[in-house]
């Protein structure tokens, strides 16, 4: 008979395989950004950023090998569902969240924006949009008429989900990972735990590029600290999504909607405004907050108790007790 999952213990081997491979491979493919000597500035950047996020992917294959050592070989089949990727069930359940997730994540960043100009921490010119005219001037020559603002400012925001939709290989190559693999891994500490855990890991994995002044502009620990606290609070509502549906497509169609409205504060900024990473960014103080409010909101409501997080999570063969039956 199978133990219930919520009395299983933690791969712990299993769960240091995977962050060790993790982050060594971020490290490994980050390298040329620190022995270049050109940091966030090398034209690499985009490439050495985007071959990051399938590290995580990569570091599930060993853990799930650590995983089912001993157990002998299950078959495709069980790999997926233990990483949420197929079957899709309960099918309505996940096509809602996951489509819901490719505008809720922009959302989440349009209030964090209200909120920034309405507290004075950024001034905004929703008229002109002198601040993303300026950018676009300084990307072509004098002599090139720019359209109209408002018309391309409203295709930015139109282009959005269809960002999301192309950044799934990438959003995959993380969320797999994170969401895929260790958050069910750590589901046995609890609910909270292990979503907390889940997103600080990602937060910290993100440290190669973190200590060059991605994201913050704070080239040190502080940065790091601030990404891990900042993915922290973003993975409980990406991990709820897989709690909730017991696959990972939501959280990998939610990360890729983040990244995709990520520089959205750019389309509306004052000329002359530099808005600080730390308090205004895309996952930025303020960003927390807009987070914490929707995360207490959902707890009181129940988001996080009983049935609401018992989806699908596939119970791995190192997890619970083999069925001498089966």
């Amino acid at each position: 008979m199978s133990t219930p999952v919520s009395a299983v213990r933690v791969p712990w081997l299993a769960v240091s395989v995977f962050a060790v491979v993790a982050v060594a491979l971020s490290w490994l493919v980050a390298l040329p950004l620190w022995v270049g000597g050109r940091g966030l500035a090398d034209p690499l950047l985009p490439i050495i950023a985007a071959a990051m996020m399938f590290t995580p992917a990569l570091g599930t294959i060993p853990a799930i090998a650590v995983e089912r050592r001993g157990y002998g070989p299950r078959g495709g089949r069980d790999i997926l569902r233990r990483l949420g990727m197929w079957p899709l069930r309960p099918a309505a359940r996940t096509a809602w969240w996951t489509v819901a997730m490719i505008f809720a994540l922009p959302l989440l960043v349009a209030v964090g924006l209200v909120i920034s100009g309405a507290l004075g921490v950024v001034r905004f010119d929703l008229l002109e949009f002198s601040g993303f005219r300026e950018m676009l001037r300084a990307s072509v020559s004098e002599a090139t008429p720019l359209p109209p603002m408002g018309y391309v400012v409203a295709l930015q925001l139109v282009a959005i989900p269809v960002g999301a939709l192309i950044n799934i290989p990438f959003a995959f190559g993380e969320e797999v990972g994170w969401r895929g693999w260790l958050l069910p891994a750590l589901r046995p500490l609890g609910v909270w735990p292990a979503l907390l855990l889940s997103g600080a890991f990602w937060g910290f994995w993100h440290a190669p590029l973190i200590l060059l002044g991605y994201n913050f502009a704070e080239p040190n620990l502080v940065g790091v600290a601030l990404m891990i606290i900042g993915c922290a609070v973003i993975g409980v509502l990406l991990g709820w999504t897989r709690l909730h549906t017991g696959s990972v497509w939501p959280a990998v169609l939610g990360h890729g909607a983040f990244n995709a409205s990520a520089g959205m504060g750019a389309l509306f900024v004052a000329a002359g405004e530099s808005p600080s990473p730390v308090i205004a960014g895309p996952i930025g103080v303020v960003m927390w907050g807009v987070c914490a409010v929707v995360i207490v909101v959902m707890a009181l409501g129940g988001a996080f108790r009983g049935r609401a997080v018992a989806g699908e999570l596939a119970p791995d063969p190192v997890l619970v007790e083999r069925d001498p039956g089966r």
